[in-house]
């Protein structure tokens, strides 16, 4: 990796970044360098993507690129670019990327559970995981399900092979203790992963923690611009990498070339994104606080959150998620029609605000007025003034 931003053909002192002093550079540094090659005299600091089904390949197979399903090089510099922000300065760290968050989430479930064995998933998660949990269920595998609140998967951790982590929880924006967790699962020989989706990287790094695979959907914070999909999974166990990796290649769950290069671009801005978007969260929890329409409002770095505690010690950032709820389905209807800055759509973690009503789609134990809302990466006074006017909009009717 190139440590001189003039991409002069010194890849000694390029080799200097990759070793495991890059653990001692500011999270900014980290994400700016991430992943990059060594340089090479009037070539791109980041090359562009390989569009490549097949590789030369005469006589005995050999060397790292043989077939598109298996490896790509686009894929080698973003795997290695995820792994430098999940594990900063960490040897025998193995990313795999994928298709999309689904598939990543997939990989590690289907690869690692058998017919007989049992999986704790939380009850309170992602809105996917049910669909997950049917699946298991068809395989003859055994799923309990508890609360990511107040640590309560702990009760159901018993001869598990996999305990299953979302922290914060989506939507509800719960927070469990992860060391705390995985010191009971691997007691017990369980492992564990975390979905580390909401929180991104730099917010929580579930490896430092002691998970076996921290697993994110791409597509969300990570990348921060709401045009690909992606997913992948981190872990340090090469036997686990393996049983990942292979998973990919049997279902073909492989990112194309072109999103796997977007989502390098993307990366060298994830720091100054995040610093923006997690502030603006937070600016507008506190200016929600002091409405009186609104009711159950959760984000993890308010110092009056019910997670803000469990949170704050093991996370470095708490994220650009805000949830809460309004009065009944019409009022929040109204106010997402009163919204200017923020679009009605389901995601998060964009340059740009999203925000819905939750409750449209079903399938989660939500009230009909409850919002999600993304902070994005707009000026923080011009975000809270559109909130607060679409608040007093909603309340008089619209």
């Amino acid at each position: 990796m190139n440590t001189h931003p003039t991409g002069a053909d010194h890849p000694a002192d390029a080799a200097r970044y990759a070793d495991a002093d890059a653990a001692r550079y500011a999270d900014a540094t980290r994400a700016v360098r991430a992943g990059l090659p060594e340089p090479v005299k009037n070539e791109p600091t980041l090359p562009g993507p390989v569009f490549a089904a097949h590789f030369h390949l005469p006589g005995e197979v050999s060397g790292p690129y043989t077939y598109g399903r298996d490896t790509n090089p686009t894929w080698t510099l973003l795997e290695r670019a995820i792994g430098e922000l999940e594990a900063p300065g960490q040897d025998g760290v193995d990313t795999v990327v994928f298709a999309s968050g689904m598939a990543a989430v997939s990989a590690v479930l289907l690869s690692q559970a058998r017919t007989g064995d049992t999986v704790v998933l939380p009850d309170d998660g992602y809105q996917a995981l049910p669909l997950v949990r049917e699946q298991l269920q068809e395989y003859g595998i055994h799923v309990r399900t508890a609360p990511t609140a107040e640590d309560a998967q702990l009760a159901a951790l018993d001869g598990a092979r996999l305990l299953w982590i979302e922290t914060p929880s989506n939507p509800g924006l719960d927070v469990c203790d992860v060391r705390r967790l995985v010191a009971a699962a691997h007691a017990g020989g369980t492992l564990v992963a975390v979905d580390n989706t909401l929180a991104t990287p730099l917010g929580q790094r579930p490896l430092e923690l002691g998970a076996d695979f921290s697993v994110a959907s791409g597509t969300k914070g990570l990348t921060g611009h709401g045009d690909l999909l992606l997913g992948y999974v981190v872990c340090r166990d090469p036997a686990l990498a393996a049983g990942i990796r292979r998973w990919r290649k049997v279902v073909g769950a492989i990112p194309g070339p072109m999103e796997a290069w977007l989502a390098h671009r993307s990366l060298a801005t994830i720091q100054l994104r995040a610093e923006r978007q997690w502030g603006n969260a937070l600016a507008v929890a506190e200016a929600l606080a002091h409405r009186s329409e609104v009711t159950g409002l959760r984000y993890p770095g308010l110092p009056s959150d019910p997670s803000h505690k469990t949170a704050a010690r093991q996370m470095s950032g708490f994220g650009s998620v805000v949830s809460f709820t309004l009065p009944d389905r019409a009022y929040a209807e109204r106010f997402m029609s009163a919204l200017r800055l923020v679009e009605d759509a389901t995601s998060f973690g964009g340059v740009r605000s999203t925000a819905e009503r939750r409750g449209r789609w079903g399938g989660d134990a939500v009230p009909e007025g409850f919002i999600r809302f993304s902070a994005g990466a707009e000026d923080p006074g011009d975000l809270v003034a559109d909130v607060l006017r679409a608040l007093d909009s909603a309340g008089s009717g619209g």
